[in-house]
Order: C-alpha cells, then sequence, then structure tokens
C-alpha cells in the first residue's frame, strides 16, 4: 500500500527558448498528504493521484500540481485520467492533454503535448539492492509538439520519456540523487547517481542510439555545481575529467528539489543536459511537508 508509479516527460524546443515537464503521478511520492495517509495507516496510493505540469519560457514559468483522490482516475493499458487531464498512447505517440490550474497563484494551464520517440526501450533498472524501486528510460530520445491555448504556445522540440516504480516511499531507500539525461548527435546518454541509504544504490551510466538500443560506459567522475540560490541544493553531475560543467538555467529551485540546464561534455561532445538533484532527507523534515500544500493543493474529486 505504499507504492507509487509515475511517468516523466521533459522537453526543450529547438531555439532554447521554452521547456516543459510533465509527470503522471499514481501514489504521489512527494505529497505531503500520502506521507501523512501512510503515519495513520493503510494508505491507499491511488486516492493520491497529481499531474504535474511546469512550463518554462519568455513568459516565466507556470507550475500546477492539484492531487486528486481515487474517484478522479481512469486507466487502462494505453489510457491515464487523472481529473480533467488525459495522458494516452494514439498509436506509438504519447498524446497528453493538459487542464490544470497553476499554483500557488491560480492560473489556467490548458494544451495539448505529443511526443514522437524515435525508439522504445524495453528494458528497466534496479536502482537499490532490493529492488524496490525501478527505473524505466522507454524513450530516450523523442520529438515533441507543445500546443496550448493557455498560455498561448506553440514549439517543437527534444524530448524524453521514462517511469519510475517502487513498492515503499522514496525516502526508505535514498537520500538523494542526481539525475541528467543528455541529446548527442545521433544518441542519448542518462546518468543515474543515487545515493542509497545502505550504501548499495544504482549508479547507472548509458547510451541509447535511435532505435533505443542500449549499451552502457564507464561513469565520469562526479563534478560539483554550484547550490541553488533559493533553498541551497547541493547538485553535482558526472562528466569527462578535466571539464567543468556550467548551469545554464535553474529551472526549478526548491527546499528538496532542483532542475536545472546544465552544459557539461560528455563522450567527447560539448553538450546541454536536462539534469535534476534530489534531497529526500530534506524532503522527510516536517517543516517541509507543511510548505508543499501551497504548491501542491488537494481537492476532493
Amino acid at each position: 500500500m505504499d507504492g507509487y508509479v509515475w511517468w516523466y516527460v521533459d522537453a526543450l524546443s529547438d531555439d532554447e527558448q521554452y521547456g516543459l515537464t510533465l509527470i503522471a503521478l499514481l501514489g504521489s511520492v512527494f505529497s505531503p498528504y500520502y506521507a501523512w495517509a501512510r503515519q495513520r495507516g493503510g494508505a491507499d496510493p491511488l486516492d493520491h493521484c497529481a499531474l504535474n505540469v511546469a512550463l518554462y519560457g519568455r513568459q516565466g514559468k507556470r507550475w500546477a500540481m492539484t492531487e486528486r483522490g481515487r474517484a478522479a482516475l481512469q486507466r487502462d493499458r494505453t489510457n491515464l485520467v487523472i481529473g480533467p487531464s488525459h495522458v494516452r498512447w494514439e498509436g506509438d505517440t504519447l498524446v497528453i492533454d493538459i487542464d490544470e490550474i497553476g499554483a500557488p497563484i491560480p492560473s489556467r494551464l490548458r494544451g495539448r503535448v505529443r511526443v514522437h520517440p524515435t525508439g522504445i526501450n524495453g528494458r528497466d533498472f534496479a536502482l537499490d539492492a532490493a529492488g524496490r524501486h525501478r527505473w524505466w528510460p522507454i524513450a530516450p530520445l523523442a520529438r515533441v509538439e507543445v500546443t496550448f491555448s493557455h498560455p498561448r504556445l506553440n514549439w517543437k522540440g527534444s524530448g524524453y520519456l521514462d517511469s519510475n516504480r517502487g513498492s515503499e516511499p522514496l525516502e526508505y531507500a535514498f537520500k538523494g540523487w542526481d539525475w541528467s539525461r543528455t541529446e548527442l548527435k545521433h544518441e542519448a546518454a542518462i546518468l543515474y547517481d543515487t545515493r542509497a541509504r545502505d550504501g548499495q544504490g544504482a549508479c547507472l551510466a548509458l547510451r541509447f542510439d535511435a532505435n533505443a538500443e542500449i549499451d552502457t560506459f564507464a561513469p565520469p567522475p562526479r563534478a560539483p555545481l554550484p547550490t541553488t540560490s533559493v533553498w541551497r541544493i547541493a547538485r553535482g553531475i558526472q562528466c569527462e575529467a578535466g571539464n567543468q560543467p556550467r548551469v545554464i538555467a535553474t529551472l526549478e529551485d526548491t527546499p528538496f528539489y532542483a532542475r536545472s540546464v546544465v552544459e557539461t561534455r560528455l563522450l567527447g561532445q560539448r553538450t546541454t543536459s536536462v539534469h535534476e538533484s534530489l534531497c529526500l532527507d530534506r524532503f522527510s523534515t516536517p517543516w517541509v511537508k507543511m510548505l508543499l500544500p501551497f504548491r501542491m493543493p488537494r481537492v476532493k474529486h
């Protein structure tokens, strides 16, 4: 009853002016309501679902993450409906219809995102020694079309799709992690550097061709990045020895999580990476959970 699954999409526009992240969550791992329900015993993960939407660009940042209960959830093999939003497969294309209200300042986010994978990977990976947490890089390379009426947006770019699932809360197994995905010439590279509580977490360095065929490579050495300016989240990324990565933009600076765009060097190429740093020790503190409802409201339907 303490499990979770999420599906994650990110994309950067071809002109480098826009970006987005979408996360459909069942058993929302960062929900204070789910954490409080577990403390009371018998928490139902399907009673804690949400579609997280984050838009970045010239008009500033828009964010929505409204948690909903089981009554707002419908799902089958190719469809996932969470409240007014709908995620579905149409052939080989993932279509996300978004109709959400932003927070903390209410504003409508309404639009459609179409994700066109160049190939689908069928292999997933354990992130912990016990195998309770698994990660599936579904489409390491994709083209993404973004069309929104609220706010008015229309762009195309490179993207990525993955999924994580687990049978216990993330903070039970991990102190945190750094993750990044990089689009290279005709291929993609993904680095996953976990900090497990038992010291046996995964350190993955994977490369994928356009058909999503996998090859591994030796994880590069870790290089520090500046801590975030507001919440002082520690960040680091693996890159080729002798090269200093550079943060181009900090997209999210929260009490326990940072999302960034980082310029780095990997596999002989100068690249731009979408990067995240997660501090689950910080997330586990009561004061952080008290702050989260301001950004993650919950509705009953």
